[in-house]
């Protein structure tokens, strides 16, 4: 069906079928309808069908069948005429793509921009596939690494195989056999990816521990982070073996403010222990629930050596200086869960050689394009989801350019002097950035991503 036909009749009568097609298909329950685009040509018309088209769908999506690499002779790229369709649909988000595999592929970084792309199969040629000594059909290396990325998605397998390119041994069955096995043999998870299961390309609203009490089951989940935990042990044993010498009869003082349900608590005894260092803990709190369990640990686990504090830490007069200053008030993009703030009225506690973990953090950002990202808030239909900065796991995403630091904090801050409440106390930790990017490869940007990197003690 040639629907972008320089001649009317020939373009009417392909669309006037693809419209009795699409009918049918609704009529009898299919669950996608595959539309073919040409590889090379006008497709504007093409695109303007399949949008009538998504209309006349009840429960049915649209697929539509893309080349992944230029063909033959042509230097129109495939990602562009996706996007032309996907634009000229208004991002519908019942629009996905089949990728069409045949033969060579491109480079690795004009591969990735479909990462973020709604793709639903990978379509293999039997072309494709190289015959192995005993005739079997398998993949080069290029196209089993782009196939293993792309499993983790859950995308679909079609095997085109006309007679006359079916490989000597194995039949069809040959092509099936081999790509479970690359499927099979994908990496295991890393101990983040295990940790974030469920969470990957989920939007979460950015949660504010200042103003509102967090909820227990929301402590438990950040006390599952298989990582931040160890760190922040390892930092305060090598704070306490770099402040205090062996066989000492010091006590250090530590202090964990906003301490939750006391994991970094624990930590910093642990520390201790290992460390083979005496010290008295302060639990900084200012949650009424979180207090209870607090309490609760220290009545079953901790004793003496802990003494739980019910307070908000910027306004707590503390009975004695602190060696060690703790906390965990970072966000996702660093300092938007105030932090600064926090510790600005908490820092006073120090002694002039103090210490605070984290030491610093450092926030970046980053264009992404993301379909699926997009397309989940601009299905609110309103400007206020649009500019809410939502916290995720990223998975089908891709980075359009290496992220680029935009500020830093630094703690403790020794300049700042200002008394919390005073109309100057916040002003130093005002930041403005711009920043520039070099984008090597057309590309959809869908937003900005932000992350942070904290140095809690030294090189930890």
């Amino acid at each position: 069906l040639n629907l972008d036909s320089p001649d009317p009749r020939v373009r009417r009568e392909a669309e006037i079928l693809v419209r009795q097609q699409v009918q049918w298909a609704s009529h009898i329950g299919t669950s996608a309808i595959l539309f073919d685009v040409p590889a090379t040509g006008p497709i504007v018309n093409t695109a303007r069908v399949v949008n009538s088209a998504l209309g006349m769908m009840t429960y049915a999506n649209a697929w539509v069948r893309i080349r992944l690499a230029p063909a033959p002779g042509s230097d129109e790229d495939p990602w562009a005429r996706w996007n032309t369709i996907r634009t000229l649909c208004s991002h519908n988000p019942k629009l996905s793509a089949v990728l069409d595999i045949s033969g060579d592929i491109p480079a690795s970084p004009l591969l990735r921009r479909w990462f973020a792309e709604p793709v639903k199969v990978l379509a293999i040629h039997a072309d494709a596939f190289l015959e192995n000594a005993k005739g079997f059909p398998v993949l080069g290396k290029k196209i089993q690494a782009f196939i293993r990325e792309f499993s983790q998605f859950g995308v679909q397998f079609i095997v085109t195989s006309p007679a006359e390119v079916q490989h000597s041994a194995g039949g069809l069955a040959g092509y099936q056999q081999y790509l479970r096995h690359l499927y099979r043999s994908r990496p295991e998870l890393d101990v983040v990816d295990r940790f974030a299961s469920g969470y990957h390309d989920y939007l979460q609203s950015p949660l504010q521990p200042l103003m509102d009490n967090l909820e227990s089951a929301t402590y438990e989940v950040f006390e599952k982070d298989p990582i931040k935990y160890r760190e922040y042990e390892r930092a305060v044993y090598h704070a306490l073996m770099d402040r205090v010498p062996a066989d000492s009869d010091i006590v250090t003082v530590i202090m964990v403010v906003g301490a939750g349900r006391g994991p970094l608590v624990e930590r910093s005894l642990k520390a201790a222990e290992a460390a083979g260092r005496k010290v008295r803990v302060y639990a900084v709190e200012k949650n009424p629930n979180a207090i209870v369990t607090l309490k609760n640990r220290k009545e079953d686990e901790w004793g003496d050596r802990v003494t739980v504090v019910h307070c908000d830490m910027r306004y707590w007069e503390a009975p004695e200086k602190t060696d060690i200053l703790v906390s965990e008030l970072l966000g996702s993009f660093g300092d938007n869960e105030l932090s600064p703030e926090c510790l600005d009225g908490a820092q006073r506690f120090l002694k002039a050689d103090g210490i605070s973990i984290p030491s610093s953090y450092t926030a970046y950002v980053t264009p992404v394009s993301s379909t699926k990202l997009h397309n989940e808030v601009m299905s609110y239909d309103d400007l206020e989801h649009v500019e809410t900065p939502y916290v995720v796991k990223f998975r089908a995403v891709h980075e359009l350019a290496e992220p680029v630091a935009v500020w830093r904090f630094d703690h403790p801050d020794l300049g700042f002097q200002a008394p919390p409440g005073t109309s100057t106390f916040n002003a130093h930790n005002t930041r403005y950035a711009c920043a520039s990017f070099v984008i090597e490869q057309d590309a959809t940007l869908h937003g900005i991503a932000g992350y942070f990197e904290s140095t809690l003690y030294k090189d930890i």
